[in-house]
């Protein structure tokens, strides 16, 4: 038979359940803006019906129920949608990394415009034609001087400030570098922390947080496979997370594990140094060959912020130096070498003024000549000082003839020279305006290409957020809700105990009484 008080401890315990639930769902109201916090849930859970089978079990028409209990406190999270968006998140970055590499470089290429190499140049041939037309007058010579100039320093500008944008990305790495390490540091403690709370029954939701903030954020960097949990042991509950285990992917597939449980490995680009002596190689020192874990060779990763940047900075692939910026700046140093170097040889064809102080003579280099092949030519081309005499512009084509300037227009028409004619000369197909409006072309299109990429991938990213928060982020008025159905329940419960006193009060104070 049932105990005369089994529907105060029914009621207790569902008092105390519905408390619990209203204390988590304050914690959940408390946390509504919290970067990260997944909301909780009590999962309520049916205490066992009295009585329990067996040979001695008391003969009632049926068993009663005992009530509900609070089984776990259990964060509302869908792992999936977390696969999704940092698969999603990694592709953004990357892209949105690539996008900012090219803008920059499109800003400092400044084209079309008035100031950018292309009107330099176009200035430099009309100074030429001019030249032709009047090829004694030192007005026209110190134009074609000063435009010459213009022509060296805008080369100059642009390759310095390439190389500085350049370098700056080298220091983005290193700060990436060590983002990643301190990352993976953290996630594996928070793993060892998990792996001592679990075995003892207890879920640590708060930890699970955090662990998964982190993971986010380190797919920002880097393409990470995160691994199926493991148990943590011990009496852990069913739905305990576990200990979670991440690679690194790099762009063959190959996975390289990053984080086992309580250890990491650490990060390091090759070549590099020590920026700050914690014992990490995170500060290029030339084009990236690859990278390591604790001084393991692993594959190129594959995607995330950390392969734009080294897109970027240049890289090492075949045993060529390629990049984004190591491939404009050797293409403004193949164009420097071929313009300077045919300028000069076609110079040199000419003769120089005549004048009361100077005989007619072969012109000589108009700018300086490059001595260790095109390498750096853009840095260091500059108009030679033979041109600090405006004499010494070879414009005539015939020994003596001063108002001959058939050479000039040879000059002018070095713009069209075909070098797939020439030998010797780094650029092999195109003349000088071709080759650039090529570099340019494919500048804008790679741009283009990467903005685009970037936007795309940013709504997916965005719209697998929206949907993991419709899952996980606390909505105000759901708990407000959740608020008051708790609470009429408790109130229930408590309104139980008071009809169950009057019931027991009636049989202990009223009973047994009567005639006295």
């Amino acid at each position: 038979m049932v105990s005369t008080f089994h529907g105060l401890e029914t009621a207790r315990r569902g008092m105390v359940t519905q408390q619990s639930a209203l204390y988590t769902t304050g914690h959940n109201i408390a946390n509504a803006n919290t970067p990260g916090y997944t909301r909780q849930r009590v999962n309520f859970t049916q205490t066992n019906p009295y009585p329990s089978p067996g040979l001695n079990t008391a003969k009632i028409p049926g068993q009663v129920g005992t009530g509900v209990e609070a089984g776990t406190i259990q964060r509302v999270r869908e792992s999936f949608l977390d696969v999704q968006f940092r698969g999603e998140q990694t592709k953004t970055s990357y892209w949105e990394t690539r996008a900012n590499a090219l803008g920059k470089m499109e800003e400092i290429m400044n084209e079309p415009s008035e100031t950018g190499l292309a009107n330099t140049l176009n200035q430099f041939w009309q100074s030429l034609q001019d030249l032709a037309a009047n090829p004694e007058d030192q007005g026209a010579r110190s134009v074609v001087r000063q435009r010459g100039e213009m022509v060296a320093n805008t080369f100059n500008y642009l390759s310095n400030s390439l190389t500085a944008i350049k370098d700056d990305f080298g220091k983005q790495i290193s700060v990436t570098v060590k983002a990643v390490n301190s990352l993976s540091d953290q996630i594996s403690r928070i793993n060892k922390q998990i792996s001592e709370i679990e075995p003892v029954g207890y879920l640590p939701n708060d930890l699970y947080d955090e662990r998964d903030r982190l993971i986010d954020e380190l797919s920002k960097y880097v393409e990470i496979k995160v691994h199926p949990p493991r148990s943590s042991g011990g009496d852990s509950l069913p739905v305990a997370e576990g200990i979670l285990d991440i690679s690194i992917v790099g762009d063959n597939g190959m996975e390289t594990k990053l984080i086992d449980g309580s250890t990491f490995k650490k990060l390091s680009v090759v070549p590099a140094t020590d920026s700050d002596g914690d014992g990490v190689n995170d500060q290029p020192t030339g084009a990236v060959t690859g990278f390591q874990l604790d001084g393991q060779d692993i594959p190129f990763i594959r995607s995330g912020e950390m392969k734009a940047l080294v897109e970027a900075y240049g890289y090492v692939e075949n045993g060529q130096e390629k990049g984004i910026y190591s491939k404009m700046l050797d293409d403004l140093d193949k164009m420097a070498y071929s313009f300077a170097t045919e300028f000069n040889n076609v110079h040199k064809q000419g003769y120089t003024l005549k004048t009361s102080t100077d005989a007619s003579v072969k012109g000589g280099d108009f700018f300086k000549p490059f001595t260790n092949g095109y390498k750096n030519a853009a840095t260091i081309i500059s108009v030679s000082s033979n041109i600090d005499n405006l004499s010494h512009i070879a414009v005539s084509t015939i020994q003596g003839e001063s108002g001959n300037g058939y050479n000039a227009t040879n000059l002018a028409n070095v713009k069209n020279t075909d070098f797939g004619t020439i030998a010797g000369f780094p650029i092999t197909a195109g003349s000088i305006q071709s080759f650039y409006e090529s570099l340019i072309g494919s500048m804008g299109v790679d741009s283009q290409e990467a903005s685009r990429m970037a936007d795309n991938s940013g709504v997916l990213k965005d719209s697998v957020e929206n949907r993991r928060q419709s899952v996980s982020a606390v909505s105000l008025d759901e708990e407000m809700t959740n608020m008051i159905k708790f609470q009429h329940a408790y109130n229930g419960s408590a309104r139980m105990i008071t009809v169950l006193d009057e019931m027991l009060d009636r049989i202990i104070n009223g009973l047994g009484t009567g005639g006295r």
